[in-house]
C-alpha cells in the first residue's frame, strides 16, 4: 500500500478544485433522486456509516431505504446487529402482536452498544415499516434481519425452544450437544479464552453436528408455509450463528484477523441464506438493503487492512454477486458523535475532531460543500482525481481522540473501495432511546490544539 502524506496546501486546493465537476449536492430532498437512481441499479445495496453514532448517517440511510422499498421493491433490510434481536423486530414489522410498539420490539438490543439500534431514527423507521407492510400481502412485505454473530447463548436458547415445541427428541439431542457450553456461565468471551488456553475442550464438533441436523430438518419441511416456515428458517439461522460464533470466540484471543474474517464471512452467509429463503418465498431473487459500518461494506481490497490478510462483507459480496452489488460509504469532517470511551462504558456525546491533513475528510471539507455525494463507479475522470491512497477515518462504538491517527484511520483507495460516497461536513450525535446522564453532559470543548499527534 503506497504511503500517504499530507500534500502541500496548494496541491490539496488543486485536488479540491478538480473534484468540483463531480460533486452532486444533497442539500434538498429532490437532490436525493439521482443518488437513489444510482443505487437502485443494484440488487444488493449496502449503505455504510463512518461512525456507529452519527444522526445524519442513520437518517439519510433510513430515508434512502424507504424509497428503495416503496419505489423499487426492496424486500429485506439487513443490519449489523444480532439475528435474534432483529428477528423480534422482523416479527413486529410483519404485523406480529408480540410487541405493542417499535420501542418494545427494539428492546432485545440490550447488549453493548445499545444505542446502535435502540435510537430515535431506527425506532421511527421500524414504525414506518410496520405501517408499510400492513397495507400489503405478506409476500410483498419487507423484512428486518440481523447478520452479526455475537448472540451465541441467545441463539442456542432459540434453537432449543423451537425444538421443544417441534420435536422433543431432537430437543434432547440439541440440549446434550449445547451442554458443552455449560461451564462458562453464558460468557462467550470466557468460552473463547478458556478454550484458547486449552483448559477445556472446545465445542466445534457439537455445534457443527447440531447445524447439520437443523439443515436436514429444514429441508424436510419444504411444504411448510407461513408462520411454520418462518420459524423453521429462524431456528436454522440461529443454529448457523451458534456454529460460526463458536469459531469466532475461539479465535478472537489469538488471531484478530481470523476472527474478523470469520465474522464477515458469517455476515455474507446470512445474506446468502436470506436470499435463498426470500427467493423461494417470492419466486424471484430478492432485493436487499444492508446497513453496516464502512469498515464492513467498503471493499477491503482497497484498504491497508487487506495487506494484513483482512477481508470484509463488501469484498465478499462483490466476489459473490458481482455487478448486482452497490456499495455506498459516508464521511464527516467534524461535529459530535455518540460513542463510548471504552468497551462496555456508557454512551457519551463526544466531539469529533477535524479530519486529519491528507485524509479524504479534509479534502472533502476543502471543497466548501456541506453535503454532497460522489458517483465513483465507472467514473474514470473522478478516479484519476482520487488516484492517491489517502487516510480515511472509521469511528466504531469507541472513540479515542487522544490516539486519533492510530485508532481511527486506515489508508484507502476510494474509487475501488465504494461505488458512491456521501460526505456530510458537520454532523451531530445520534440520540439513544435511553438517554443517560453521561450523554446529556456538557460536550467536550472545541479543539484548540492540533489533532493526530
Amino acid at each position: 500500500m503506497p504511503s500517504t502524506l499530507a500534500l502541500p496546501a496548494h496541491d490539496e486546493a488543486s485536488l479540491a478544485h478538480a473534484l468540483a465537476p463531480h460533486i452532486q449536492p444533497l442539500e434538498h430532498p429532490a437532490d436525493e433522486d439521482a443518488l437513489l437512481h444510482f443505487l437502485a441499479q443494484g440488487r444488493i445495496v449496502m449503505l455504510g456509516e463512518a461512525t456507529h453514532g452519527t444522526h445524519e448517517f442513520y437518517a439519510l440511510r433510513a430515508n434512502l431505504t424507504r424509497r428503495l422499498i416503496v419505489e423499487h421493491g426492496f424486500g429485506a433490510v439487513v443490519i449489523e446487529g444480532d439475528w435474534p434481536d432483529a428477528w423480534r423486530v422482523n416479527r413486529y414489522v410483519r404485523g406480529g402482536d408480540h410487541d405493542a410498539h417499535a420501542d418494545a420490539a427494539l428492546a432485545g438490543f440490550r447488549r453493548f452498544p445499545t444505542w446502535m439500534w435502540r435510537n430515535t431514527v431506527v425506532r421511527e423507521f421500524v414504525e414506518w415499516l410496520r405501517l408499510h407492510n400492513g397495507a400489503r400481502p405478506h409476500r410483498q412485505g419487507t423484512g428486518f434481519y440481523g447478520m452479526d454473530l455475537y448472540s451465541l447463548y441467545a441463539s442456542m436458547e432459540v434453537v432449543l425452544a423451537y425444538l421443544e415445541d417441534a420435536d422433543p427428541d431432537a430437543a434432547r439431542r440439541a440440549r446434550a450437544r449445547y451442554a458443552c457450553f455449560d461451564h462458562f456461565a453464558k460468557d462467550s468471551h470466557a468460552y473463547g479464552y478458556v478454550t484458547h488456553l486449552g483448559l477445556r475442550p472446545h465445542c466445534e464438533d457439537e455445534v457443527a453436528a447440531q447445524l447439520r441436523e437443523m439443515v436436514r430438518r429444514h429441508a424436510s419441511l419444504t411444504q411448510a408455509g407461513g408462520f411454520a416456515r418462518e420459524e423453521a428458517f429462524n431456528a436454522v439461522q440461529n443454529a448457523r450463528l451458534v456454529r460460526n460464533a463458536e469459531a469466532y470466540y475461539r479465535t478472537m484471543f489469538y488471531r484478530r484477523v481470523s476472527s474478523w474474517n470469520l465474522r464477515d464471512r458469517h455476515m455474507l452467509e446470512t445474506l446468502e441464506a436470506l436470499e435463498h429463503h426470500l427467493a423461494s418465498e417470492a419466486g424471484a431473487p430478492p432485493r436487499m438493503v444492508v446497513w453496516a459500518h464502512n469498515s464492513h461494506l467498503g471493499d477491503a481490497r482497497a484498504t491497508s487492512l487487506h495487506q494484513q490478510g483482512e477481508w470484509n462483507v463488501g469484498q465478499l459480496a462483490r466476489e459473490h454477486w458481482g455487478d448486482a452489488v452497490r456499495l455506498m460509504g459516508f464521511s464527516t469532517y467534524h461535529g459530535t458523535v455518540t460513542a463510548a470511551p471504552a468497551w462496555d462504558a456508557r454512551a457519551q456525546k463526544r466531539r469529533v475532531r477535524n479530519g486529519l491533513p491528507g485524509s479524504h475528510e479534509a479534502l472533502f471539507h476543502r471543497t466548501g460543500h456541506p453535503h454532497f455525494w460522489l458517483a465513483l463507479r465507472g467514473n474514470e475522470a473522478l478516479s484519476s482525481v482520487l488516484a492517491q491512497h489517502r487516510l480515511q477515518r472509521a469511528i466504531g462504538v469507541i472513540y479515542q481522540p487522544q490516539t486519533e491517527r492510530a485508532s481511527h484511520y486506515v489508508h484507502a483507495h476510494l474509487p475501488a473501495q465504494f461505488d458512491a460516497m456521501v460526505h456530510i461536513d458537520s454532523t451531530r450525535a445520534l440520540e439513544p432511546l435511553e438517554i443517560e446522564p453521561d450523554w446529556l453532559a456538557q460536550e467536550e470543548p472545541a479543539e484548540t490544539f492540533p489533532s493526530g499527534l
